[in-house]
């Protein structure tokens, strides 16, 4: 079984994600931040009505940084560099509002998703607390220029990735790293997401929630965080593929207002980096339908 792969990073040519593999793959496991990017095209800044400060409010900053470790420690990372106002990669393809882009919308996507219609589709129409990110709407065209240069190919990097991981182990498992206002964390460190048992093996994310306790975090699950699309489409346990999403709170790590890293950045890495290793050694080539 061959499972080397080349080594740091291997981003696509459109520079939308980057995949940071290990020189050796010793696990099925693939970790993922989708919402970490900060790369915002010009023109995209020049069309919103917020500034760009209030824009990375809707960020998972620093989230890619936390797991930077991943590839050394026998991982592919792949993270996504466009921002989450710009694209959303953890929605359908098709999630798209209508009050953004007009009512040839319904015609494509069908039945309109909550979270489009709350302004949280694929294209977001609202960031920061609530505020409308555009002056007026956009063309169609513009939606499908973003979803060909952006979304696209963060799922094809991903999926990719996780084939890889099935070829070489015959199973797969996603961790979809997420970052969390202290405010919606209800007193957590730590929310795992796995959809109420449905996206993964339920040993999954007990073990997960064991680590980290070890570590010393307060653990939650699935309140009031479950997983999004991406936990939902890529979690098929009975396929061998199995999805768990983690939810860190931000006053961990970061000042929320400025999203400056603070002092407590550096000991939540380390304790991350505790977590992947000892969730890496739990797995291994062993198959968790077999247990």
């Amino acid at each position: 079984m061959n499972t080397d792969h080349p080594s740091a990073a291997s981003p696509t040519p459109d520079r939308a994600v980057e995949i940071l593999r290990p020189d050796e793959r010793l696990s099925p496991l693939v970790f993922a931040s989708p919402h970490s990017g900060s790369r915002y095209p010009d023109r995209f800044l020049k069309s919103a009505a917020l500034s760009k400060s209030v824009l990375r409010r809707s960020e998972d900053a620093h989230v890619d940084a936390l797991f930077e470790a991943v590839p050394a420690l026998g991982a592919p990372l792949v993270r996504a560099l466009f921002p989450r106002s710009y694209v959303d990669p953890n929605r359908a393809e098709y999630e798209l509002d209508p009050l953004l882009f007009g009512a040839r919308v319904h015609s494509i996507c069908g039945q309109l998703s909550q979270r489009a219609s709350a302004g949280l589709g694929v294209i977001p129409r609202l960031a920061g607390e609530g505020c409308s990110i555009y002056p007026g709407t956009l063309p169609l065209e513009e939606a499908f220029e973003r979803l060909s240069s952006c979304y696209r190919p963060y799922h094809k990097a991903l999926a990719g990735e996780l084939t890889g991981a099935r070829e070489a182990f015959g199973f797969s498992v996603l961790i979809d790293c997420h970052s969390m206002p202290a405010a919606s964390a209800r007193g957590a460190d730590i929310v795992l997401g796995d959809r109420f048992g449905s996206s993964c093996e339920p040993g999954l994310t007990e073990r997960a929630e064991h680590i980290f306790r070890m570590l010393g975090f307060k653990v939650v699950r699935n309140r009031p965080y479950a997983g999004g699309f991406v936990t939902e489409h890529y979690g098929k346990p009975a396929e061998n593929r199995h999805a768990l999403q983690i939810e860190i709170s931000r006053a961990l790590y970061m000042d929320e207002h400025t999203l400056v890293p603070h002092g407590g950045f550096a000991g939540v890495k380390e304790r991350l980096e505790r977590f992947v290793c000892a969730l890496r050694d739990s797995y291994g080539a062993q198959s968790l339908a077999a247990e």
